[in-house]
């Protein structure tokens, strides 16, 4: 076989295949479940057993000052920040990715003169539609309205009268990644700032924030960044712009001097002023602790590695199973694909289950679509190959039929 090709030689020749061991995975798991919950660090173990029998354990409220538990969400902010291309004062980790959306937006909302509307493709994950909704129906009063747009149709809605963009860099459906510049570049023409939401896509694959010329952004800590179930999300800014913000959630880690217990609010400077309420300490240390595994990878390599991933799965995709009626629905460019590979069949649940029990863990989405994260930090180029090949032997076998694969769970 032409080394090229070869997985097994793929993964000897990979320079990030040292940062698989950083993990701690199952034994004889091929893990594709990363864009939803990234896998916990050896470490993390450690990290929270110190912090609970040390730090909070021993010194309790004293920890606040001892352990500068207060700086978590910038020191976070900036482990974060070269993995999406920023400056380490332009990225702050807070909260949720809901309610970070929801500050931006509503900034930018009140931020606008003469314009009223929050556009929004479609395509977005849901609860960033959710969110936008909700803004708009608090704001109604003051003529603000949502409009809706398909992903092929944004650029062309960017009208005089939109005061603010959401658009999802990497589709979950479909793993289809969005042009940043281009996509900024078109919006600024028209007036119209963007939040991009970086959920799938921060660190995965390359995200260049500065040098894309992006402004706002929000993303996801549980999923690449391996923090841990509803580990925290994150914010950035573009630094020129941080100031003329004003959070329309104006909690008490958002004040100036929020120990001065001043009944007026005053913004912090920078990120800070996006803060809200009292910084989740155990879920920002786990988040932390995940961003560690990323010290001495050269995004370069990762960008690299997530593209070859993906480009394997689907050519294995074509040669082992189309003859079954599966069928890509990612882009066959990396440079337009995110760290996933989605793969259409009209009994898609009942193999994604049957691909679970075999240890093959992906997950599905209605209404056929079979879903494989590729984090290039701990995936293997042979458990491309291996999964294929479960998935191959299921449909020629017609495992996928047996009744315990078609009950529906909670989570698909």
């Amino acid at each position: 076989m032409d080394p090229k090709r070869d997985p097994v030689e793929m993964d000897r020749r990979d320079p990030l295949a040292r940062f698989r061991g950083l993990f701690d995975l199952p034994e004889g798991l091929i893990y594709l479940g990363g864009h939803s919950l990234g896998p916990p660090p050896r470490t993390m173990r450690d990290r929270a057993e110190a912090l609970i029998d040390r730090e909070w354990g021993t010194d309790l409220v004293a920890a606040w000052n001892r352990s500068d538990w207060l700086e978590l969400p910038e020191r976070i902010g900036a482990r974060i920040a070269p993995l999406v291309g920023a400056g380490a004062d332009e990225v702050i980790a807070a909260d949720s990715v809901s309610l970070n959306l929801f500050k931006l937006l509503g900034a930018l909302v009140m931020k606008a003169r003469g314009r009223s509307v929050v556009l929004a493709d479609r395509g977005n994950f849901p609860t960033d539609l959710y969110m936008a909704q909700g803004l708009a129906r608090l704001l109604e009063g003051s003529g603000a309205s949502l409009r809706l747009t398909t992903p092929e149709d944004i650029e062309s809605a960017f009208g005089s009268d939109v005061a603010v963009a959401t658009v999802s860099h990497v589709d979950f459906r479909t793993g289809r990644r969005r042009d940043l510049r281009a996509l900024t570049a078109a919006a600024g023409a028209c007036g119209v700032p963007v939040v991009w939401d970086l959920s799938h896509s921060a660190g995965a694959v390359g995200v260049g924030l500065n040098e894309d010329g992006v402004e706002y952004a929000v993303g996801c800590g549980y999923k690449y960044l391996n923090g841990g179930p509803g580990a925290p999300g994150f914010l950035y800014v573009a630094r020129e712009l941080q100031e003329s913000l004003e959070s329309p959630l104006t909690g008490w880690m958002g004040h100036a001097s929020p120990f001065d217990f001043d009944t007026r609010y005053r913004p912090a400077p920078g990120m800070r002023r996006l803060l809200t309420g009292t910084p989740p300490i155990l879920s920002l240390a786990a988040l932390e602790d995940g961003l560690r595994t990323f010290e001495g990878v050269e995004m370069a390599d990762l960008r690299r590695k997530s593209g070859a991933l993906g480009d394997l799965f689907l050519r294995l995709a074509a040669e082992r199973v189309a003859e079954f009626g599966v069928v890509p629905a990612s882009p066959e460019d990396a440079c337009q694909r995110g760290a996933q590979v989605s793969l259409r069949h009209p009994e898609g649940h009942a193999l994604v289950q049957a691909l679970n029990a075999r240890g093959v863990i992906g997950d599905f989405r209605g209404p056929d679509l079979m879903r494989f994260g590729l984090a290039p930090l701990y995936v293997r180029y042979v458990d491309v190959w291996n999964a294929v090949e479960a998935l191959r032997l299921i449909l020629v076998t017609g495992e996928h039929r047996e009744d315990r694969f078609r009950r529906r769970r909670r989570v698909p």
